[in-house]
Formats: structure tokens, sequence, C-alpha cells
């Protein structure tokens, strides 16, 4: 008895249990996060603020590196074995999303720039698209991360130096003996985009001057709290090298900056604000400011977006003890403390305040709940009112600021009530006004339409199709080295010996020995994917995923074609026979795994989206109906909400499909029950057959996804088998091997359980 087809009965079932305790985590873990979905639209914090993650559902494979590597909680997760964006308000930009993609399908954009009228129209290098030398860096241009501002920088200043190389135009030509020659550069700010700007330019060799409004250098940055934990990534900042760590104080941060810029000789002016720029018919920028004219050739515009904080417009509100910032929370202790806003940076302020001896802290938010913060301040939040160290009064304003009391209204969506709180301070945080104004005056645009169009969220590597073309020019070299040797690939095994061709073309000969040997090698930097992927060890290897999963794909396709020339085209009933069944099979479910896996998913999410987008018409229909107090339209919306999530996330398979045969019963037990009652409620027939048309298109389409679930957890199983099917074969190369070793006769005659595949 062949020795293996005692071990298939055991390894089916193995699968097929892990498959279905596999399936049962899926169904779980997509109930939670569609529910997390729902909860997040809810209060509105899917809803990206600048950056975003953008999806390609086409590649993603639901491998789940996305969200391992997001360091902002919640920003991603998967629904129905892909990847979806669940609290895009946290997104921050770090952009690890993208680098750990293997199939480079996600990109970190800005989105639908149509109707965004608070970005700059800028082109590729940063450049204003009608001003010609003004250069926007940083946050202004909808990126926040400290890393991408070191990049802007370098990359205006890199921008700036070819043009030098390349003069077209007066305002690249210059006569270094006048004595009122304008810069080369003018940046303004000095946080990260403009110490960027300003190291990169030095290196360079671009002559420049940097202005900065404050007393210090940092911009943003230095106007975070004490020992704020600011999240960099690793970065290369120039004149200084690389910047390893994943967070550093801020205090740290600005002890480096303050180094480097001293190290290589930075001109900097501090306590100098630009009130306004133009740009003079000969190209050269004239830039007014508190310490009078200065004028440049090329001006970079890294000022961040916060500019001038936003007031309240409350009477008292210019009183001593009125700050829209917090440096130092431990110089406030036994104080009574009013904080206003519902970011981060007012929750961070509170929680810091509430955490010192003797403070009474309350947080005043005009909203109902907070809908933007990192998880991780929602949880310090959510604590400290648990705790009652920091009390938070939702739907409330300030409406007067008196020396010891502060006047506030709250229940601003109901009944209006007032009340006073005793103060000694206030901290508003109600965010910055952006010097838009300032960059429109001197001829900057902000109009959507003159925003360069994006490119699209597609790949345009030809890293894989290169791969496939060598393994194609491969694969018909193959055959026609088969075609010429035909004479001695036709014979069977048993008799090839006596061919004068077998010396060399046996699996243990020149020929076969090699392509066996290197069949091994490929098989070991096949494996190495598995490394890569590793949350622990990935990191230390160089290279993206993606570029690793193309890796993985043409190691595997080539490991075949060359165990194909080493067993010299035949299949023995061997381990080595054995051995490439297996890698025959890994090869094919892997090919499914990758490119056919992907769509079935796609149509799951995409039939969420049309669900959504119907759940919305549902809720504007029957809101009508709730102006009255009568309350039928909020019956409707949770008896349809119930209809479409009864039987969805069940685990079981019989159970669902138990659920899609009822539910059809269900739906017109609801419907003829809502059609009865909205005729008892005096519903105009148009508007109730409307709304029931639209309840049974959100139960069906609900269905759809639900469908498109079970034939996706069927494709999925292509997945593990082919993930234990490399495993066994990766066993069973190991006992051919050995065994080939052992008892393979070199000589050149066959032995049947020894010589080869």
């Amino acid at each position: 008895m062949n020795w293996i087809l005692a071990i298939i009965p055991v390894l089916v079932l193995a699968l097929v249990v892990l498959a279905l305790l596999r399936r049962h985590e899926e169904a779980r873990s997509s109930a939670q996060n569609y529910q997390e979905r729902l909860s997040a639209k809810a209060s509105g914090s899917h809803k990206a603020r600048l950056q975003y993650p953008d999806i390609d559902l086409s590649k993603c494979i639901g491998c789940g590196a996305c969200v391992r590597e997001c360091p902002e909680e919640g920003v991603l997760s998967l629904l129905h074995g892909q990847a979806v964006i669940m609290h895009g308000a946290r997104c921050v930009g770090h952009g690890r999303c993208a680098d750990a993609c293997p199939t480079a399908g996600i990109a970190l954009t800005l989105g639908d720039l149509a109707d965004r009228k608070d970005l700059p129209a800028l082109e590729e290098n940063l450049e204003a698209v009608n001003v010609p030398g003004l250069y926007v860096a940083g946050e202004l241009t909808g990126f926040a991360l400290v890393r991408t501002a070191v990049t802007h920088g370098a990359a205006v200043a890199e921008a700036v130096a070819r043009h030098r190389e390349h003069p077209g135009s007066n305002r690249h030509t210059h006569n270094s003996a006048e004595a009122d020659q304008p810069e080369e550069l003018l940046i303004v700010g000095s946080g990260p985009a403009g110490l960027s700007c300003g190291l990169r330019a030095k290196e360079l060799g671009i002559r420049l001057l940097m202005i900065e409004q404050e007393d210090r250098i940092g911009g943003t940055v230095a106007g975070y709290p004490r020992r704020k934990m600011v999240m960099t990534q690793p970065v290369e900042l120039p004149l200084h090298g690389r910047l390893p760590k994943l967070t550093y104080q801020k205090e740290e941060l600005i002890d480096i900056w303050e180094s480097v810029s001293q190290t290589n000789d930075l001109p900097i002016r501090t306590g100098v604000r630009m009130i306004d720029f133009q740009r003079d018919p000969d190209g050269v920028f004239v830039v007014s400011t508190t310490q009078g004219t200065m004028r440049a050739k090329n001006l970079c515009l890294a000022l961040g977006r916060r500019g001038t904080p936003r007031k309240l417009g409350a009477p008292g509100e210019d009183l001593p003890k009125v700050a829209y910032s917090l440096l130092d929370a431990e110089s406030y202790q036994g104080r009574r403390i009013l904080v206003v806003g519902g970011g981060d940076s007012a929750v961070e302020a509170a929680i810091g305040l509430s955490e010192q001896p003797g403070n009474q802290v309350t947080l005043s938010y005009r909203k109902k709940a907070f809908n933007r913060l990192k998880a991780r301040n929602e949880k310090r939040v959510q604590q400290a009112i648990k705790h009652n160290r920091l009390d938070v009064l939702f739907e409330s304003e300030v409406e007067k600021i008196q020396h010891e009391e502060v006047m506030l209204r709250s229940g601003m969506n109901g009944s209006t009530q007032r009340h006073s709180l005793a103060n000694d301070d206030v901290f508003i945080f109600a965010g910055g006004i952006p010097p838009f104004s300032l960059l429109e005056e001197g001829g900057v645009s902000f109009d959507p339409n003159d925003h360069p169009q994006s490119s699209d969220n597609t790949d345009n590597s030809k890293g894989m199709l290169t791969g496939l073309l060598i393994l194609l020019v491969c694969a018909v070299i193959m055959f026609g080295w088969v075609t010429w040797y035909r004479a001695y690939y036709d014979l069977a095994g048993t008799v090839r010996a006596g061919s004068p061709d077998h010396s060399w073309l046996r699996p243990s000969g020149p020929i076969g020995l090699t392509f066996g040997v290197l069949a091994c090698v490929l098989f070991v930097c096949n494996l190495a994917y598995l490394i890569r992927r590793s949350p622990k060890w990935g990191n230390w290897i160089p290279g993206t995923l993606k570029q690793w999963m193309s890796g993985h794909i043409f190691t595997g396709l080539l490991a075949l074609l060359c165990v194909l020339f080493h067993s010299g085209f035949t299949m023995r009933d061997a381990v080595g026979g054995h051995a490439l069944i297996a890698l025959i099979v890994v090869v094919v479910t892997g090919t499914i795994g990758r490119y056919l896996y992907a769509f079935i998913p796609r149509a799951a999410n995409g039939r969420e989206i049309d669900l959504d987008d119907l759940c919305a018409q549902l809720a504007t229909q029957s809101a009508e109906w709730d102006r009255d107090g009568r309350g039928f339209g909020t019956k409707v919306r949770l008896q349809v909400d119930a209809l479409i999530h009864a039987g969805r996330w069940r685990p079981g398979f019989i159970a669902r499909v138990w659920a899609l045969v009822t539910g059809q019963f269900r739906l017109r037990r609801v419907l003829h029950d809502l059609r009865t009652q909205g005729h008892q409620e005096d519903i105009p027939a148009d508007e109730l057959n409307r709304t029931l048309m639209l309840a049974s298109r959100a139960y069906r389409v609900s269905q759809m996804a639900a469908h498109y679930e079970e034939v996706r957890a069927v494709l999925s199983s292509w997945r593990y088998l082919h993930r234990w099917l490399a495993l066994l074969m990766v066993l069973l190369t190991v006992i051919h091997v050995v065994t080939a070793v052992l008892y393979a006769d070199l000589s050149g005659s066959y032995v049947p359980n020894g010589d080869g595949p």
C-alpha cells in the first residue's frame, strides 16, 4: 500500500476542521467589525479629516498586513475578508499600511479633490500651479505627518536646485556683485518642513534665508505640551542622517533640530512674522514682514494649517486667564479649569490637567459625542470620566467668561439650559484659522478645478510582468529542450537507462542534479516571504511586501520548472513524485488564492456600499414622519434594520441557509405590518410605497452580500489548502533529498524509489 494514501484522510479531515473553525472565527469577527463600522458612521468618525488610505478591492487579498501595521487603532479592519476603513478620522497619514500591503492595493490619498476648497492647487513638485517659484510644504498641503513634512521640505529644495541648474527666466539669473541681490530661497516657518528645506538647500549650496514668527524653532511641534510623544517613523533628515526611532518626545525632536541648525549655521531669524507677499514683474518675491521687506527668487511657505487660534467670540475671552495652548500641565495644580474643544489636543490637555493634584477639570464640547479622537485618547478620556477625574459636558457652548466663573449654555438640540461654572483658568482648543487668505492674496489658487489630475490607485509597477515574461521565456526554452530530446523523454522510466543520453539527463546526472539543487534554493527563497510577512521579524528585512510577494510568485513558478527538468518530465510512485504532485497543487492553489479570490469579496463590499446608500435613503424618507411626534419613521427603521441583520453573521452554514430561506417570509410579514401601520397613521400612499420599496431592496441587497460571503468562504479555503499543502510539499522534499542522497544509484541505473521524482 502506498503510505501517502493512509495519511490523506487524516490531512483532509484536519483541513476541514481547521477551515470550519476559521470560518466560525471569521463570521464572529465580521459581525463585530460590521457593528463597529455602523458605530463609526453614526458618530461621524468614518470620514477622514485630511488624508486616508484608498483601498483597491480588486487587489486586496485579505492578509491583514495593513491592519497590523497601522499604529492608530481602529483606522482599518477586515470585513468580508478584505480591508475596509473603519475610523477614517483617526488616520494621520503614517502610510505604513501602504508600505505593508503585499499587492500594492493601498495608496495614501487626499481623496476626491473636486470639492476641496481648503487645499492649495500644487504641481507634483509642490510648486503652486499659477505662481512659479512659490512652493508649499508640510501641513498646508493636507498631510500632517512629521515624516511627510520632512520629505516635502527636502523636495522643495531639490526643485529649486533643478530650476537653478536649468535657468529659464530672469528669476533664476543673478549677478552676485549686486548689493541688493535677492535670496535664492526664502523659507517661511521653521517646523519640520521648513527645517528640512533649509538643511537640504544648505547641502545643495543654495543661498537662503529662513524666518519664524515665534521666538523658537519647531513650528507646531514646539507648541505641543511637555513630553508629548510625537510619531515620526524613521526618516532621513538632511545634513544629520537617519532618525531611527518610531517615536520621539517633543523635547527630543526640538533638541535635535536646534543642534543640527546650529551645527550647519542655518540663517534663521526668529520673531519675524510675514505680513504678506507679492511677485514683482521681474519674478522676484517681495515679502513684507514685521522687520521690513525681504526679496527672494523662490519662496517656500511651511506655515502649517493652524495659523491664528480660532476664538469663540464669547464676552470675556480676552481675560488673562484664557489660553489657547497648554505647554506644561504640571504648572496648574489646585485649580478649577475649563477646557473647550473635542479634538485630540483638547482631550489630551484635559486629561493632563485632570491628573494634577487638586485640579477640578471640566471639558466642554459642542457636539453630542467625540467623533474624531485617536483610539488611545478615546480610551483615556473614558477612563478619566469613569474615575471622576474629568467632567464632560456634551452639547454645550461657552456663553460668557468672567473672572471667577464661566457661563455655559447646554442642550442645544432641545431645551436650552444655562448654568455657571466656578473657574480659575480656561483653555480653548477650537482649532486655528488657516492662512488661506494670505496665500490667496499672493495668487495661490484654492479652486478645485486647478488641482492637477490625481493618479489612480493602480499598480504601475512592471516588476511582476517582467518576472512572468522571464518565466514565459524559460517555459519556451524548456519546451524546445523537450522537443529536441524527445527520443529520450518519450521513453518509460524503466528503459531510459539504456539510452545514451541517460547519463547526463537523468535526475542524478549533471543536468538533472543542477536543476534539483536550483529548485531547493528557490524553495528557500520562496519560504523567506513568510518571514518577511511576520510582524515580529519582517521589519528587519529590507524590501516592501509587494516586492516580496512578487518574488514569492516568481520563485514558486520557476521552482516548478526546475523540478520538471530535474524529474525528467516523469512522475514516479515515490516520495519525489509525491512531492512533485504537492508542488503542482501548491502552485495552482496559490494562483487561485492570489487572483481569483480577490474578486468575490470585492462584490460583497460593493454590496455593502449599496446597502449603506439604501439605508440612508430610507432614513431620509422615514424621518419626515417623526416630526409630528408619532415616531412611525423610527419604527420603520428599527424593523427594517432588524430584518436586514437577522441571520447575516451566523457562523453555521446551515443556520445561514435557513435564515436565507425563511427571510422571504419575514420580509413579507414585516412589509405587511408596516403597510397596515402606515395606513393607520395616515401616511400618504406614495410615500409609504416608496419606503416599503426601499426596505425591500435593502433586504435583498443585504442577502446578496451574505451570498457573496458564502462564496468567498468557499474560495478562501484555497488559501488554507495552499498553506498546508506547501508544508506537506516541503516535508516530502526534505524526505526526497535525504532518500536520494542515501540511496540514489549514481551509476545511472534506474532505482524505483531512489533516483528522482
